[in-house]
């Protein structure tokens, strides 16, 4: 299955760069891509002109093929008091960083859920792989995409949502561990979270599903990437192993936090986003410690108030603030072009593999 996969798709190696919304860029999807792995976009924060100019400058660097990623979240539900409120407890924080929080807060990214504009594009582009996190579309999008001959990937955290990922005909499932880094997939982020990890959850999946599974979270080096293979893994999805190369977005704080001593400490937190997510201990994480689920807005409200706040300090030069989503696995990061990186990755898989054999 893992081989019928990967051959389907056009890949030399079982190694997928995970769609980081925000950090991936075309430069890095395609130098991942040309390397015979799988590169991936983010567009998540993107409307469908933006989405397609990524689309288009991934292109114009390779004609391999590549993943582009949207959110299927439910649209927000406003409550005014709550982001009144919100606004109030975080204003000390833009006080002491001499600025001014907003006075109210937006809605700042559509869902991927009956979004015309962006099933157009994907329609018109064509690009090999499209995965969903948060959930699912709507099925009629999921009918179009898989009739225009597009491959479909679904996040999954747990069996149910696996369960509902395999009812709809997804192509492959993408076992989302507890230890990995950036939003947790959670179709259903205020129901209960057994927050398995990665390597559990992708036995789970691989003996309940007849289905490709990519197991993701805490995957750094070739050692992870062949201990998932023999745990039945297709491929190992990897996200915090590529923030540090040159091709990444990220910005100098992010990277700076990644190369130190901060990178040891992770947290899961809603209160940067609105919904869960792994970050790197920081200013950020350490302010939402004892704040309780009621007092954050819903997602992604709450992460107009976390951008604009992460932009306050940066004019400062304070990077604490920011978004510096990090797996467990942190400490493993290994700043170096992408491309490179593939191949580090490959030569480590193929020396555990020749140390079993």
């Amino acid at each position: 299955m893992a081989a019928k996969l990967l051959e389907k798709i056009g890949l030399q190696w079982p190694i997928f760069q995970a769609p980081m919304a925000g950090t991936s860029t075309p430069a890095m999807a395609a130098a991942v891509s040309n390397a015979g792995a799988l590169g991936a976009l983010g567009l998540a924060a993107e409307k469908a002109e933006g989405a397609g100019k990524m689309i288009a400058a991934t292109r114009a660097l390779t004609n391999r093929p590549f993943n582009v990623n949207v959110f299927c979240h439910r649209p927000a539900i406003p409550n005014a008091p709550v982001e009144a409120a919100w606004i109030l407890r975080l204003k000390p924080e833009f006080t002491a960083l001499g600025a001014e929080p907003p006075t109210a807060l937006r809605e700042i990214y559509e869902t991927f859920r009956g979004n015309a504009a962006m099933t157009a594009l994907l329609l018109e582009t064509r690009p090999a792989i499209v995965s969903f996190h948060f959930g699912l579309p709507e099925k009629n999008q999921i009918a179009a995409l898989k009739e225009a001959g597009i491959l479909l990937f679904g996040s999954a955290t747990s069996l149910a949502e696996a369960k509902q990922l395999a009812d709809v005909g997804i192509d492959a499932i993408v076992a989302q561990g507890y230890e990995a880094g950036g939003h947790r997939g959670l179709f259903d982020y205020a129901a209960h979270d057994d927050r398995l990890g990665a390597f559990a959850l992708t036995r789970l999946l691989v003996k309940h599903f007849d289905l490709p599974v990519i197991a993701a979270g805490g995957i750094m080096d070739g050692a992870g990437i062949a201990a998932a293979l023999r745990l039945g893994a297709t491929a190992a999805q990897m996200g915090t192993a590529f923030v540090g190369c040159p091709e990444s977005a990220a910005d100098q704080g992010y990277r700076a936090a990644l190369a130190s001593t901060a990178a040891n400490h992770t947290a899961m937190t809603r209160a940067i986003s609105g919904r869960p997510a792994r970050c790197l201990a920081n200013r950020f994480t350490r302010l939402a410690e004892n704040v309780p689920d009621a007092a954050i807005p819903d997602y992604p409200i709450t992460y107009d108030l976390g951008k604009a706040l992460h932009a306050a300090g940066k004019a400062k030069g304070e990077f604490g603030f920011g978004a510096q989503w990090a797996g467990q696995g942190a400490p493993l990061s290994r700043p170096m072009p992408a491309a490179e990186l593939v191949r580090v990755l490959v030569a480590e898989m193929r020396d555990e593999s020749d140390k079993r054999e």
